[in-house]
């Protein structure tokens, strides 16, 4: 069922369309001044009324994003890889989408040093989970498109990791410009980096919600009970 392979890339459009939407609404109305230097994403969603749409742009990032990963983890885990690295990677992306959401939420003119900590977490965490994606990428059960996501996930991942390397180092020396441009670019690559599971989720043939039922018996009073467990399951 190919329609599973437009979630990431729904994702991707979508993440990308709205952070430039809110830099063009932020130049428009004088919120930022490009003759100053290139803006943070954040400082371009900090003002109404971008700020609403900048809020709104994350939670649902945030919310197919977790959708991503779950679905993802579930699929590795069918393909037989019950390893540290596939919960690791479920670990790490739900904190770094969660992440997203805190950091749409709580703009930076608000309260700093949350907003500071949710980006910080979805920058570095988010990236810690796409390399353990890059190395599931080549743990888990073959695929026809191995030999051309895998370069390509890894281009982006090193790309990741020299632009955070090359953002703290501006941030931390008073180059708010270079920061900020390193900063685009990286959103820019994340947005990539979901967009990619396409070709991984286009081979899900199924994905269904289904209730299991469990029997308990206690020893002493010979009483039954039912629990219902609900499971998520992707045949690939």
């Amino acid at each position: 069922m190919q329609l599973w392979a437009l979630l990431p890339v729904c994702l991707a459009f979508f993440g990308t369309a709205g952070i430039w939407t809110v830099f063009a609404i932020a130049v428009t109305n004088g919120s930022v001044n490009l003759t100053e230097g290139i803006p943070y994403i954040s400082q371009c969603g900090t003002y109404n009324p971008q700020s609403c749409l900048f809020s709104q742009v994350c939670n649902i990032c945030c919310f197919l994003a977790l959708w991503v990963v779950a679905i993802r983890f579930q699929q590795v885990r069918d393909y037989g890889d019950h390893g540290k690295a596939n919960i690791a990677s479920i670990v790490l992306g739900f904190i770094s989408s969660i992440s997203i959401s805190i950091t749409g939420n709580f703009q930076q003119s608000v309260l700093m040093i949350i907003h500071t900590v949710g980006a910080v977490l979805a920058f570095f965490l988010g990236l810690a989970y796409f390399w353990v994606q890059l190395y599931l990428t080549y743990r888990a059960h073959p695929s026809q498109d191995r030999w051309w996501v895998g370069p390509v996930r890894a281009t982006f991942c090193i790309i990741c990791t020299a632009t955070v390397i090359v953002m703290s180092i501006l941030h931390i020396t008073g180059v708010s410009s270079g920061a900020a441009a390193c900063e685009w670019i990286l959103v820019m690559s994340f947005f990539c980096l979901f967009g990619l599971f396409a070709a991984e989720f286009r081979h899900i043939d199924c994905h269904s919600l289904t209730v299991q039922k469990q029997m308990f018996t206690n020893d002493r009073s010979h009483a039954s009970m039912q629990m219902n467990g609900y499971v998520i399951n992707t045949i690939s």
